[in-house]
């Protein structure tokens, strides 16, 4: 019972995380000892497992895939992004500011930290990092803040966003970031939008199960390419971060990244600079932080 009290702590840390553009789950699992046996876990529950089911050995299932060990994580990280979600929803709508600052911090930090990785520099490294930027970049100005709320988009926002869980310095939420649908799904979460949260819940879960032997393979066989290219992508996910906006469609949602001297005439709000600066650096260390804790405790 110890044992699994403390993996639903690990799994709480992990799902904290999640919540938070630019923090990964993967990289607390790393931090916490857990990572190796959650990918291992994950990638048991394939066909042969699930016959079991069908055989009526559920009791073989259960042992298969290592289901204490996964029940104890995932409650833990449920529990963790159904207590945040509410946070984040009132500082998304009170504080956007200093909030968006914050996630700048925490994916601009996380981006050099993933580049870390790189131990020798070579030209296909360099294309990539600038190839995922560029797309990245393109992306987050091309799309509407806001994209649309149907059924299929939010299965494959499941199917996309959950795959960062496994891949240490990448966070699910930044993912959701990207798709424009951080915000939609953290009211869904809050307000409890069974509906959404089934069709959500059944994309990770399919995304996961499909994406876990795929992604470990591209990153044993393409490592350091791949880190460039997510890294890239990170870089250029800033423009969905940046605290201040000029709103040029609301009804589409769609928006344009201004200076703070242009905010403050074109809306007659505060800019909240120095507020701004703070959390940024405040979202910058935390990354810090969690990478010095990792290397302390893998030495």
């Amino acid at each position: 019972m110890k044992r699994y009290l403390l993996l639903a702590l690990r799994g709480i840390a992990m799902g904290a995380a999640d919540v938070i553009p630019g923090v990964s789950g993967g990289t607390i699992a790393f931090i916490t000892g857990i990572y190796e046996e959650l990918l291992r876990s994950i990638k048991s529950i394939d066909f042969k497992a699930v016959s079991l089911i069908f055989k009526g050995k559920f009791a073989d299932f259960w042992k298969q895939i290592n289901g204490n060990f996964l029940i104890s994580v995932f409650s833990g990280i449920l529990i963790s992004v159904f207590s945040l979600a509410k946070l984040m929803q009132y500082l998304l709508e009170y504080h956007p500011i200093p909030l968006w600052s914050f996630f700048m911090g925490l994916v601009g930090a996380s981006a050099i930290y993933v580049l870390r990785e790189i131990t020798k520099w070579k030209l296909s490294h360099v294309v990539a990092l600038i190839a995922g930027a560029i797309i990245a970049a393109y992306i987050c100005l091309v799309s509407p803040s806001q994209t649309t709320e149907a059924y299929w988009f939010i299965f494959l926002s499941g199917v996309i966003g959950i795959c960062a869980m496994i891949l240490p310095g990448i966070s699910g939420s930044f993912i959701l970031l990207l798709l424009g649908k951080y915000e939609f799904i953290i009211n869904a979460v809050s307000t409890f939008n069974i509906p959404v949260l089934i069709v959500f819940a059944i994309g990770a879960f399919v995304g996961i199960i499909s994406f876990s032997h795929f992604l470990t393979w591209l990153l044993k066989k393409f490592y350091e390419s791949t880190i460039c290219v997510l890294a890239g992508f990170m870089i250029g996910s800033l423009v969905k971060v940046w605290p201040w906006k000029k709103v040029l469609d609301a009804t589409a949602g769609i928006d344009r990244p201004i200076l703070p001297g242009q905010y403050e005439t074109i809306t007659g709000n505060d800019s909240q600079l120095l507020a701004a600066i703070i959390f940024l650096i405040i979202g910058a260390s935390i990354v810090f932080v969690v990478e010095f804790i990792a290397k302390s405790m893998q030495k």
